[in-house]
């Protein structure tokens, strides 16, 4: 029976044109699914369908999601990182950042506006759920989030009175008003991956959304586990932002909106 599949070009060149065909009239594509955006289920003869195919280093596996979540489309990763987005799709476990984080801890992303010389900037925290060793280690050297953070280019934030530096090459992925993930630059040039992925598309406000679609920037700030917390309202989250800043626990970066 056909499928309300969309295939978009990207993912039609990477599994040819046979495949593709194949897959719009019901050959090798399930009815029933499980969305690896939003892990809810789906029903390819019912509803429009994304087509998703992750691509490592020397496998891919293909993907589907509820089209109002994700479009088709390719995502690049790493080897590493497709074993995850295995697990995702096989409900196994949640996407994890490979290689940044080991498997017990994830990152936590609160969104929220904060006020910089008088100027309202959306922004995102990041803070994981516990220590961060560094890939290839066995932790003793004790929590290295911040330092990995620094090495790939964010920037130590000593006070929230100034706009942090632009990380060039990383990006946030905003998709019919809703965060999907951050962006990361892909290994030698290669397109962005995710460095994190929301398990489901995460709601922003109205007022971050469009503070967001002014400025085409958002405003990242990540701190170790335990630092910030889950703050209620913005000045809550604020006033922690301005206590990790004092303690040195603060980095951040801003980086360009892509989506709307």
């Amino acid at each position: 029976m056909p499928r309300m599949l969309d295939v978009s070009e990207d993912v039609r060149a990477e599994i040819g044109d046979a495949e593709a065909d194949r897959l719009l009239v019901g050959d090798n594509a399930p009815g029933s699914y499980d969305c690896t955006s939003c892990r809810t289920p789906g029903d390819s003869e019912q509803e429009r369908t994304s087509t998703v195919l992750f691509v490592g280093d020397e496998t891919a596996v293909l993907a589907f999601a509820h089209a109002t979540c994700i479009p088709s489309q390719v995502v690049q990763v790493s080897e590493e990182q497709l074993q995850g987005a295995v697990r995702s799709i096989t409900g196994s476990e949640p996407p994890v950042p490979e290689g940044l984080m080991p498997e017990q801890a994830v990152l936590g992303i609160t969104s929220g506006l904060v006020l910089i010389e008088d100027e309202l900037h959306p922004a995102l925290v990041v803070e994981p759920t516990g220590a961060i060793a560094r890939p290839g280690t066995d932790g003793s050297s004790g929590d290295e989030f911040l330092q990995l953070l620094l090495e790939q280019g964010f920037h130590p934030v000593h006070r929230m009175g100034e706009v942090p530096a632009v990380l060039h090459g990383w990006s946030i992925l905003l998709a019919m008003g809703q965060l999907h993930a951050v962006l990361q630059p892909g290994t030698g040039g290669g397109a962005p991956v995710a460095w994190w992925q929301a398990h489901a598309p995460l709601q922003v406000t109205e007022g971050w959304r469009t503070a967001a679609n002014k400025s085409q920037t958002v405003l990242v700030y990540a701190a170790p586990a335990g630092t910030i917390g889950q703050q209620p309202r913005e000045d809550l989250l604020r006033d922690a932002l301005d206590k990790a800043a004092a303690r040195g626990l603060l980095v951040g970066a801003a980086m360009p909106l892509a989506g709307t």
